[in-house]
């Protein structure tokens, strides 16, 4: 069945170039356009689509106040359309606190140089996410997720739930690592922020991010979770050094490796070359944590499209490290975990809502 989408945006260009792409899907059908945050609120309780795309600034009532209005009363995924700017980051980050699962570049060149392949990744972004209703927040559904499980061979594990497999862990247990380090995409935002808020401000470990985001994003993103945090976040610097209670996130456009020099581990910027799709790449950051700090790390693999990450956390797995995937059911795209679970890499695979708390029960 076709995912049903409702465009919304105050230009009458973009709104006819949006459904003309998304119409040549055979897997998606537009049922409406509107033209102002008034009109989505209407008829979005009257059309029911799957998902909508909702520019943010438009006359009447703006994007973020139709996502609120929306998602209070009748409650579905909304991909947001962002201008790559400061104050582009900034609203984009107030939708997605008021309820939006994701965001595209409003500039279809800057999702891709190619315009086929912009077109293509525009559709698959709507496709997935609309057809994923079960993202939506806990409060906003009728019945609780049920998560998938997985666990190591030869770790103890306890049924908890129909699908659901989750290992044992001591008291304590994070006192035997160095780092945790965590990659997500396609709606990693909301959830690296549903995680990171639940630690305490005593979190032994230093925290590496690596969020598919642009350069203008990173810093406005960063800043925004660290005032809802009890930990520090920030935009990750080269020369940084890695400390408790930390946790550093990749800026957007280049590519952050952590390297050891004497005692300490720090981190190094460089930028990216011709040809990478990533920047930054989960790949490329796990592999270089592989290098230097053997086996003492918990990677998790959070919510994203396509499997960057899955080969950089199957080098640090080889060293014995902990992997831990969102599970599929909690996902807004369940690609980038899923690759690291059917690859056999991970250890638990959790629902969003229990990988902050438990990694604030190893404490």
């Amino acid at each position: 069945m076709a995912v049903r989408v409702l465009v919304v945006d105050d230009s009458r260009f973009f709104r006819r170039r949006v459904t003309e792409i998304l119409s040549a899907d055979k897997n998606i059908q537009v049922i409406g356009a509107a033209e102002n945050g008034q009109q989505a609120v209407e008829m979005a309780a009257k059309l029911k689509p799957d998902v909508i795309t909702m520019d943010i600034e438009m006359p009447v009532m703006d994007g973020i106040t139709a996502v609120r209005k929306i998602m209070a009363a009748n409650p579905l995924p909304i991909l947001m359309f962002s201008s790559l700017t400061t104050e582009g980051a900034k609203a984009t980050l107030d939708a997605l606190d008021a309820g939006a699962v994701d965001f595209l570049p409003k500039r279809f060149e800057d999702i891709s140089q190619d315009k086929d392949e912009a077109k293509k990744l525009l559709c698959l972004r709507v496709f997935q996410i609309g057809s994923r209703k079960s993202i939506l927040p806990d409060k906003q559904r009728p019945t609780p997720p049920r998560p998938l499980g997985g666990v190591a061979p030869g770790m103890k594990a306890k049924e908890s739930g129909k699908g659901v497999v989750r290992t044992n862990l001591p008291s304590g247990w994070l006192r035997n690592l160095n780092l945790v380090a965590i990659g997500a995409s396609t709606g990693g935002p909301v959830a690296l922020q549903e995680v990171l808020t639940k630690l305490p401000a005593n979190f032994p470990l230093p925290i590496v991010l690596v969020q598919h985001m642009p350069a203008t994003f990173t810093a406005a993103f960063a800043d925004r979770i660290s005032r809802l945090c009890k930990i520090s976040v920030r935009e990750a610097k080269d020369g940084d050094v890695l400390a408790p209670g930390l946790a550093l996130l990749a800026p957007g456009g280049v590519q952050m490796l952590v390297e050891k020099r004497g005692s300490q581990f720090v981190i190094r910027i460089k930028d990216a070359q011709p040809g990478q799709t990533y920047k930054p790449c989960v790949d490329l950051t796990f592999s270089s944590i592989a290098k230097v700090i053997s086996g003492k790390v918990l990677a998790i693999m959070l919510t994203g499209m396509g499997a960057d990450g899955r080969e950089g956390t199957r080098e640090m797995k080889r060293d014995k490290a902990m992997v831990w995937a969102q599970s599929e059911d909690t996902c807004v795209v369940w690609g980038m975990p899923g690759a690291v679970v059917e690859a056999g890499l991970a250890d638990q695979v959790l629902p969003l809502s229990e990988i902050g708390p438990r990694l604030a029960q190893g404490v």
